[in-house]
């Protein structure tokens, strides 16, 4: 009978059962570290239409709107989903936006250029006040991006106290005159952006100077004081963590960011497509995905050296795919499918086995831009196969990490290029279910598992997985739900669980624990 069932769990996913099931196993009986919910934060930066049009239309436009002219159906989408933190207003942009712009009444803003992302206006129409109404409106925390590349040190500060100032001090005067009467609470707060690069193209030695006199003078209400993140490096480069961990006082210090991008081919110049791509770009951009978890540990081996009290916390504030572009007239846009699905499932994975450094994590980005969770057109909006995979992960915030063991695991091959066909994470989550998310990356195979727990029984169970037929499967505007999870068969097989993942798939299961 059992034989039975489990072939019948497989039949309802139109794959059958493998002969011979990999194996995890999942120590249930001691927690591990907190995966922090804002390893599942975003960043939105004044660049394309990812702010104007994606996240905000303006008071008078047609389509439906909630505050001061933000997408209606956006928001609802992004309250659903829980967004824990927020980045703004940059990346690049930071390094050369001055928050006087951006504050007072909005017909009275300057328009400047915005010389990073397309010579095009910027039109300060939305600044401080329209920033912290969205977050209010999501629910989310502030990660604001200083400007260290063009601002001075008193710009900085005076920023910071603008927010967080209170009685009867002239900058709280104006930020009551300009309609908050309530300081705000700033979680976070970056000194400056890739410095190595768009941020001033700076010597880490020399950037580290110039941050331990900026972080000086950011001050605020203890009780309002955000944690200060220095501007890190990239990719596989220790260099910025070695001499800010190193140079900088700790008082001073509360983070180091890092940024990494996933390329399909790994050239700059010729990255890939985001659709149409061969199966030598889904492989390589898989296998890119799998790279950061050696380049976050090089970093953490940097940290341990230095900082062996686990002080300082490794910042992921920009990661995602990144493919040439869709739409010459729409910079960064890019269309997204149930590749970039499995690239964010894979990141999440890196970012939980390395939870004791790593302090946030923020996808590029939120609407409209690179890897983004949502799509719009004009009145009509979509969620990507990247938002389900969020929504997927969403009992992982805050759960904590529980080890794993895979055996057994083949590889999936294709050309010179080999990765394992299955990656997987484990956690507890707040009300005590065991929680395991799964990747199948090879996308012409099933893999079937048999699951089980150390020093826990299942009582009963449940599993998602989104999948698709074709490896660019995409959620268009004329067809929006064509990748979203469904229900994924499990089958009890005595003390294990059975399960198969089809090709090409992110499934997240979830299991309550006998009392």
């Amino acid at each position: 009978m059992m034989k039975t069932l489990t072939l019948l769990a497989g039949a309802l996913l139109g794959v059958t059962a493998l002969a011979s099931p990999l194996r995890i196993d999942v120590d249930a009986r001691h927690d591990g570290p907190v995966l922090s919910r804002y390893l599942y934060g975003h960043f939105s930066e004044h660049l394309g239409d990812g702010l104007y049009n994606g996240l905000w239309v303006g008071p008078d436009s047609d389509i439906p709107t909630v505050g001061d002219g933000f997408r209606r159906d956006v928001v609802e989408a992004l309250r659903e989903l829980g967004v824990p933190v927020l980045r703004w207003p940059g990346g690049c942009f930071a390094d050369e936006y001055h928050w006087r712009d951006g504050i007072g009444p909005r017909a009275k803003r300057p328009v400047r250029t915005n010389t990073h992302w397309g010579w095009v206006p910027e039109p300060n129409a939305v600044g401080t006040h329209e920033y912290f109404q969205l977050l209010e409106l999501l629910g989310a925390e502030a990660y604001v991006a200083g400007n260290l590349g063009s601002g001075s040190v008193a710009e900085m500060a005076d920023w910071l106290t603008y927010l967080t100032a209170d009685g009867d001090h002239v900058l709280a005067r104006e930020r009551r005159a300009n309609g908050r009467e309530r300081p705000w609470k700033v979680a976070f707060w970056g000194v400056g952006n890739e410095s190595w690069g768009c941020g001033g193209h700076l010597r880490p030695e020399h950037y580290a100077d110039l941050y331990r006199r900026y972080a000086t003078f950011l001050k605020a209400p203890p009780e309002l004081a955000p944690l200060r993140i220095a501007s890190g490096g990239y990719d596989a480069l220790t260099e910025w963590t070695e001499v800010l961990a190193r140079d900088v006082p700790k008082n001073l210090i509360d983070g180091i960011s890092h940024h990494y991008y996933t390329l399909p081919t790994g050239d700059w110049a010729h990255k890939g497509a985001s659709t149409g791509f061969p199966e030598r770009e889904w492989i390589g951009t898989l296998a890119r995905a799998l790279a950061l978890d050696e380049h976050i540990a090089a970093q953490v081996r940097v940290l341990e050296r230095h900082d062996p009290e686990n002080r300082i916390g490794l910042y992921l504030d920009e990661w995602g795919t990144w493919y040439d572009g869709d739409d010459p007239a729409r910079p960064l846009y890019q269309r997204n499918t149930l590749r970039d699905a499995l690239v964010a499932a894979l990141h999440f994975h890196v970012f939980h086995r390395h939870a004791e450094r790593v302090r946030m994590a923020n996808i590029a980005q939120m609407v409209n831009v690179l890897q983004a969770l949502i799509l719009t057109d004009g009145p009509r909006m979509v969620r990507t196969p990247t938002y389900y995979a969020f929504w997927l992960h969403r009992p992982f915030r805050d759960a904590r990490r529980l080890e794993s063991r895979l055996r057994g695991v083949p590889r999936y091959r294709h050309g010179d290029l080999s990765v394992p066909a299955v990656d997987a994470s484990a956690a507890r989550a707040a009300d005590g279910r065991i929680l395991l998310s799964l990747v199948n990356l090879d996308p012409n195979r099933p893999q079937t598992l048999s699951v089980g727990l150390d020093g826990a029984t299942a009582a009963d169970h449940e599993a998602e997985v989104l999948t698709a037929e074709a490896m660019d499967a995409e959620n268009r505007f004329d067809a929006p739900s064509a990748v979203k999870p469904r229900p994924l068969a499990v089958v009890q097989d005595g003390d294990r669980l059975r399960l198969t993942l089809p090709p090409k798939s992110v499934a997240v299961l979830r299991i309550r624990p006998s009392p």
